[in-house]
């Protein structure tokens, strides 16, 4: 399914009386990579939760392309690949194959599917080598993979270079650029310049909420908020 847009409505979520986020709004657009940005704790990988249809909001609504879906609509359209990737036991082929066996992809089609997504993030011939022999780097790029080979119109990506060495995470950036071309790509990051080298617009998550989001370029030179201009000089504490 092809989609042009996925977007957050005043999403707010409380874990047991904490808030996570409040009243959070975004919007991200097919061919275009979003960048979410702030320190730790800010929400990032709650608001992607969310948006994947792995949590469930407090309150406020997700729409694709102007209609509200639910969380099993989302998890239908959406794949999301997490800051510390796990790796099955076995090939990686089989950590491939998985999800596309989960999705009851077709037998005939999963080895095609797999080796396209191997070639994708620069892993040729990489199917018969154990998964959790791998580098960190090779291993978040097995992750990438499998979450490309579902094929979804929504990519959400949590910190993809955390820990990565600068080789592989040259390739990861390479790859993520070019999956964009077909998909909504949303991804949060707390490295500042990944999120200026890579992202279309860019949105400041701080202690939950919204402070500040605009197009990259305008968004680095141009920061309205305070906060936000502490977060891009280094000083914002927590």
């Amino acid at each position: 399914m092809t989609i042009s847009q996925i977007e957050a409505c005043e999403l707010t979520k409380n874990f047991d009386g904490l808030l996570a986020l409040e009243q959070v709004s975004v919007r991200a657009e097919s061919g275009k990579i979003t960048a979410i940005v702030g320190i730790n704790g800010s929400g990032k990988t709650t608001l992607l939760r969310l948006l994947a249809g792995l949590d469930m909001p407090s309150d406020g609504k997700i729409l694709i392309d102007t209609k509200v879906v639910t969380t099993e609509e989302l998890r239908g359209l959406c794949t999301m690949v997490f800051q510390k990737s796990i790796m099955l036991g076995g090939k990686v082929y089989d950590n491939i194959a998985y999800g596309l066996r989960v999705n009851r992809v077709s037998r005939r089609e999963i080895p095609k599917k797999v080796k396209s997504a191997l070639a994708f993030v620069n892993l040729d011939g990489f199917e018969k080598r154990k998964a959790r022999k791998l580098s960190s780097g090779e291993q978040q790029r097995v992750a990438l993979a499998r979450a490309l080979a579902l094929e979804r119109a929504v990519l959400l990506i949590d910190e993809p270079t955390a820990n990565v060495d600068p080789a592989n995470t040259m390739l990861i950036e390479q790859s993520i650029r070019e999956a964009a071309h077909s998909r909504v790509i949303v991804l949060s990051t707390h490295n500042l310049a990944q999120a200026r080298r890579m992202s279309h617009s860019a949105v400041h998550l701080y202690r939950g909420s919204v402070v500040e989001q605009g197009e990259t370029t305008s968004f680095f030179a141009n920061p309205r908020d305070e906060r936000t201009i502490l977060f891009i000089n280094g000083e914002l504490q927590f």
